[in-house]
């Protein structure tokens, strides 16, 4: 079996790379993959977390896969949303580059 210290090494590194992909990029259809990656290192992190762990019955050690499958259904809905709404800027402004979208602007 695997420790557990190496997923949560590679759960770690893929949410460094989410992190700097939100604070570097500039367009927003690479920031919301970059927050995709994000949710998907915590939930390596909450699986292997649950397969590791010793229950008290046998529907303990699932806990950690319904938690990650309730993050991956709220990604989902994410994604869905957040490229509705990156779809109608970039028809009306014509970019989707996050510092050259001013709509809260006076």
């Amino acid at each position: 079996m695997v420790p557990l210290a190496y997923f949560q090494l590679v759960s770690a590194g893929l949410f460094a790379i989410g992190l700097y992909g939100v604070l570097a990029r500039r367009s927003a259809v690479l920031i919301v993959m970059s927050i995709e990656l994000m949710l998907n290192a915590v939930n390596i992190n909450l699986i292997a977390a649950s397969s590791h762990l010793e229950g008290l019955a046998n529907f303990a050690q699932f806990d950690g896969q319904i938690i990650a499958i309730f993050v991956i259904t709220v990604a989902a809905a994410e994604v869905g949303l957040g490229l509705a709404i990156i779809l109608r800027i970039h028809r009306n402004r014509s970019t989707v580059n996050v510092d050259e979208i001013d709509l809260m602007k006076w």
